[in-house]
């Protein structure tokens, strides 16, 4: 593996030495960047129509300092474009022209619907529905294909080739994902209910790990949407978080794999330390023996994963990271935590932790993000609302003994692959309240409950056909902002209460819902002819000055940057209910001074000074006269003479303004009197479109009556248990019918690969051992048996799809005979 890199990062740094153009690099726009231009011959149209087809797309990334990365799904080639954030103004971002050509050594066989970039960026995820390939980002050679384009063909590689990419299969890639601690590791997400782990060092034909996803016991399924997963996300950079799987289903329902590790993946040594030291803590000093077992068997687990924890202090003094060793236990495997349960208050109804959702449709997308202390779960509808919850307690792991996993050894007797059956415990499903002690949570294996933070509606039009593609990320620099991405364009919704961050802040503050501003709107129009342009990428990029921008790509390659703010955005308008507005002081308030109110409440009144007795009796000439008028006059002057002063110079500064004033006054007579006229104008027109409007209204009032008249119309209501099958039936057609064609599809697929790889092995053996083997036979027999128990199943999910599909033709079938009758 170490040999395999030293080539990369030699390959590298000589293909960045040879990518140097010859020619003189510009530096524009990245709006006005050649590749983000309108195709004028109609280029763009398959791509509007696969992303109309697929839901929302995401082509472009970002590798988080210099460099975005843009799939053309027409030239079926990767842009990489040099770019600049803040230069030359802090709010602006350029690119340098031309940009460099990547394409794929080998042809791609499908559509690309997303693209993700590793941490340090040398390799790029191409993903589609059914198939998947990993693009090396250094170039081995070049063709010239124009004076300017010059094209680099990159090693690329498909993943899981066996599983995903076969001609007979039916399994569809539903997410695809780079672990957040590891630059090799790919996280995969498929129809057939599997979570998969590739390490791409070692080998990406077979899967690392393998996670067989079983959410409820084998027929004890009251909908087909609980066992189809739609969505996952890795946990975030807080105790066991970081070693957890978030797998969400179409019901809606979340569920948690704790712990999953890749093998080799590195880690802050602090971390481990802390999560460690927990479990010691709290797990073996408790008095409950299923907390006690279930620490031994997370303690054993670390010091098996990690074993410089076990070691003496002297000899972990100078670590700071720590890497994860292959390790699984054998006697046991994941337990599949969850349904993740609302947190019930003390009088609160226990039926309402266990009700469904809460939501229109059923659930498209999922999202982990750590703010602080608060791991924030956001789940997407298909209605267009977004369920925003908060882990009320932290995730502990939790294993289920006497299931075995299966192993996969090298000849050192090293593991180098795992697959199990994760099953959920129903019996562990309890009832988490905020008034229950401490004891009676803490490592017994009950799942983490959810703080309800609220629900957002994006309010998105109705106009679209299908159920509405949600796509959701957390903005780099400001956690508490989260972008959606969907067919009527980009919302931005900031989260302005959180419970664990604010309680750690000393803020004992009340549960405020969160701001929704809209980004970017795709809507043409509010007429019913208009329908939402699809987006086909988003990156949100910052800097280390705290400036943050969002980049969207449309279908026809329209490339659109606008900055965020991010200062001041936490704070929403505080207003006080309590106090009442006075509109008089408003109005005061709002108007501005013409002239000061001092010079309007007139001169101060200066009191006289004390005088003598006999003041009346000196004369003007002497000196006591003489001193007493100097006085009064200097008075006189201070006061009236400075006042007089003071309102000539303010009449004569706001004469130009009162002029304006008088000037604004007429100009807006004149407007009011135009628009006065053109009302005036109008007004016969918009008469009679009143008179056309009655007569219509009488028309239709007339029709009315005639259609109450009709034997039809008397028809009564529907009952309780009427209404009910009716909504059975709508929840069957939108989210249950097509659960049960994928449960179909996906196990015709598994039959028909067990069926061929059972011969193959057959065959092999036979090859290899001349003699009769009973034991073979008998597990061939078992096989049979087996294949023969699933055709059955496939069979009587089939009629009941079909039975299902009757229904609903009945239903429709009827109701059409009632509106022609």
């Amino acid at each position: 593996m170490r040999f395999n890199f030293d080539i990369a990062e030699s390959t590298e740094d000589d293909s960045r030495r040879s990518l140097t153009p010859k020619e003189d690099v510009q530096w524009v726009p990245l709006q006005n960047h050649p590749v983000f231009t309108t195709t004028a011959d109609g280029g763009g149209t398959a791509a509007t129509a696969s992303a109309s087809a697929g839901g929302v797309r995401n082509l472009l990334a970002w590798d988080g300092a210099s460099r975005l990365y843009y799939w053309d799904s027409n030239q079926q080639c990767l842009h990489r474009i040099s770019i600049r954030l803040g230069e030359p103004d802090p709010t602006s971002v350029v690119a340098a022209s031309p940009s460099k050509v990547l394409r794929a050594d080998k042809e791609l066989n499908f559509v690309v619907n997303k693209i993700s970039i590793n941490r340090n960026g040398s390799a790029l995820l191409l993903a589609g529905s059914d198939d998947l390939c990993v693009m090396y980002l250094y170039g081995r050679s070049s063709t010239k294909e124009n004076a300017i384009v010059c094209s680099f063909f990159c090693r690329t590689v498909s993943i899981g080739s066996q599983v995903y990419s076969s001609d007979s299969s039916a399994i569809r890639i539903l997410q695809v994902s780079w672990h957040p601690y590891s630059d090799t590791h790919v996280g995969i997400l498929s129809s057939d209910s599997v979570f998969r782990l590739f390490d791409l060092s070692s080998a990406v034909v077979q899967p690392e790990q393998e996670y067989y996803l079983q959410p409820v016991e084998p027929g004890r399924s009251r909908n087909a949407a609980s066992i189809c997963p739609v969505d996952f996300s890795f946990g975030g950079d807080h105790l066991w978080d970081r070693f957890s799987v978030f797998v969400l289903f179409s019901d809606g329902s979340v569920y948690i794999l704790c712990p999953v590790v890749p093998f080799g993946s590195v880690y802050k040594w602090e971390s481990i330390l802390e999560i460690y030291s927990d479990a010691h803590t709290f797990g073996l000093k408790s008095a409950k023996s299923a907390a006690v077992n279930n620490s031994n068997m997370a303690i054993s687990w670390l010091e098996a994963t990690f074993p410089e924890v076990a070691q003496e202090a002297t000899d972990r003094e100078n670590l700071s990271t720590i890497k994860a060793h292959s390790h699984a236990l054998f006697d046991a495997s994941l337990a599949l935590q969850g349904p993740l349960r609302k947190v019930c208050h003390g009088g609160e109804d226990e039926d309402l932790a266990v009700r469904g959702a809460e939501c229109e449709g059923r659930a498209v997308s999922f999202l982990y993000n750590l703010v602080s202390k608060d791991s924030i779960l956001v789940t997407a509808w298909s209605g267009g609302q977004l369920q925003i919850d908060a882990l009320a307690d932290e995730i502990q792991p939790v294993w289920i003994t006497g299931s075995a996993p299966r192993l996969r050894v090298d000849s050192f007797d090293h593991i180098r692959g795992i697959a199990m059956i994760c099953e959920s415990i129903p019996a562990e499903h309890s009832i988490v309240k905020l008034d229950q002690p401490l004891d009676n949570t803490v490592w017994l294996g009950h799942p983490p409950p959810l703080l309800r933070l609220a629900i957002v509606d994006l309010a998105l039009p109705r106009k679209t056909e299908g159920s509405s593609l949600i796509t959701m990320f957390a903005d780099p620099l400001m956690p508490e902002r989260i972008y959606s991405l969907h067919k009527g364009g980009v919302d931005s919704i900031v989260l302005h209460f959180l419970p664990f961050t604010s309680q750690i802040n000393g803020k004992d503050e009340n549960i405020k819902t969160p701001s929704v501003h809209p980004v970017l709107s795709t809507c043409q129009g509010e007429t019913s002819s208009s329908s939402p342009s699809p987006l086909s990428g988003f990156a949100s990029l910052s800097d280390s000055f705290g400036y943050s921008w969002v980049v969207v790509v449309t279908s026809t390659q329209e490339c659109v940057v606008l900055e965020m703010k991010t200062w001041n955005l936490l704070l929403p308008i505080q207003i006080d209910k309590e106090k009442p507005i006075d509109m008089e002081q408003q109005k005061e308030k709002d108007t501005p001074d013409i002239i000061s109110k001092e010079l309007l409440s007139g001169p101060k009144s200066v009191l006289a000074p004390q005088a003598s007795p006999n003041l009346r009796s000196i004369s003007a000439d002497s000196i006591e006269g003489r001193s007493a008028l100097h006085q009064y006059f200097k008075l006189f002057h201070e006061n009236y003479v400075e006042y007089a002063h003071k309102v000539y110079f303010e009449l004569k500064h706001h004469g130009p303004q009162l002029k304006r004033i008088i000037d604004d006054q007429h100009a807006r007579l004149d407007e009011a009197q135009q628009k006065i006229l053109r009302v005036e104008a109008k007004q016969p027109m918009l008469d009679e479109r009143i008179d056309r409007a009655v007569q219509r209204h009488n028309s239709l009032e007339q029709r009315l009556q005639r259609l109450r008249r009709l034997p039809g119309a008397h028809k009564k209501p529907l009952s309780r248990a009427e209404r009910e099958f009716k909504s059975e039936l709508d929840q069957f057609t939108g989210v249950e019918l097509d659960a049960l064609r994928s449960s179909i599809d996906t196990l015709r697929a598994r039959l028909k690969r067990y069926t061929k790889s059972s011969k193959d092995n057959v065959t092999t053996q036979r090859r290899k051992i001349p003699g009769r083997n009973h034991a073979q036979d008998a597990q061939i027999s078992q096989l049979k048996s087996s294949l023969e128990k699933l055709s059955l199943l496939n069979s009587e999910s089939t009629k009941k799809v079909e039975l299902v599909e009757s229904a609903i033709k009945t239903m429709e079938s009827s109701k059409n005979k009632t509106i022609l009758s």
